[in-house]
């Protein structure tokens, strides 16, 4: 697929490998469900929606997504990726990260956070129809059944757990198929960087399937592929990523020590004047970013 292609035929074969590594992820947690919890297939879901299930229920999502999400992402890149180039190289990972870049990875995921959490108060107060709101919130509480579930943590262990669980892996596996992969296909295909990021940033707030949080995503999205696009460095958008996670793992984990409700705690935004700030934020560090990126291009 390195030339011969199109991106169209190249967007399609992706596609069909994720549906493919979708069933695939989901049939072998069901089936690794079933034998474990001693039930049908058809039960699993429920069973694991359980809290008694928590600690199996986060192995097993987590598994499932590797296959469904890292699995495309490998194969697509190593069919398309240049003759000179490996996979990992291919999908950014060649590069080493040094301690500037992380300091300005930290600000543009502050900035991120902020900016993310003012559009998630604005997307609560979007009109929809009174049919397609009571879809959104039903879909909206299922997602929160799954993550309250997966946030339970009684102790040191699994606040620790759910950082690895609920915040670094889904970055790395998130990150490697829509930075790394959905990302540059975009781009090469409509020959506009801008529309190739927003067009992935949409599809990556889609795969949530969380109408409330849709506007969040989207701009985290965007936040995320602007900085890959600008360092080529798939490790800084994994970290930032990370650290947008690890916060919301970090207050739940804060909220369960002090007794309060942990989903109200998810239901917590920030203020518009808040986001302005991330904005700022985000200003500055990126043009701090492309001027310090500037002379590392430069010949020595």
């Amino acid at each position: 697929m390195k030339q011969t292609y199109s991106y169209p035929i190249q967007f399609v074969f992706l596609m069909g490998l994720l549906g493919l590594f979708m069933i695939v992820g989901t049939y072998l947690l069901t089936l690794v469900g079933s034998q474990l919890l001693h039930c049908k297939l058809l039960e699993v879901p429920a069973l694991l929606n359980l809290p008694a299930n928590a600690g199996l229920s986060k192995i097993l999502n987590l598994g499932a997504t590797l296959i469904a999400f890292v699995f495309p992402a490998m194969i697509f890149t190593r069919i398309n990726k240049k003759d000179s180039q490996s996979t990992i190289s291919a999908l950014g990972f060649s590069r080493i990260a040094g301690p500037k870049l992380v300091l300005y990875t930290a600000f543009i995921a502050l900035g991120g956070i902020l900016l993310s959490g003012a559009l998630a108060e604005i997307n609560q107060h979007i009109y929809l129809p009174a049919k397609l709101l009571e879809q959104a919130k039903a879909l909206e509480q299922n997602y929160k059944t799954l993550m309250l579930n997966m946030a339970r943590m009684d102790s040191v262990l699994d606040y620790i757990t759910a950082l690895f669980v609920m915040a670094l892996a889904p970055a790395i596996f998130e990150e490697i198929l829509f930075r790394s992969t959905i990302q540059p296909l975009f781009i090469g295909w409509t020959k506009n960087v801008w529309v190739g990021i927003i067009i992935t940033s949409v599809l990556f707030s889609a795969i949530h399937f969380s109408f409330f949080g849709f506007l969040s995503r989207t701009a985290l999205g965007i936040v995320l592929g602007l900085l890959f696009y600008q360092t080529k460095n798939i490790w800084l958008s994994i970290l930032m990523h990370f650290l947008n996670n690890g916060l919301i793992v970090t207050q739940l984990y804060i909220v369960t020590l002090q007794g309060k409700s942990i989903e109200k705690a998810m239901d917590e935004n920030f203020s518009i004047l808040s986001g302005l700030n991330g904005l700022l934020i985000l200003w500055f560090s990126f043009n701090a970013l492309k001027k310090y990126s500037a002379t590392l291009a430069k010949p020595l």
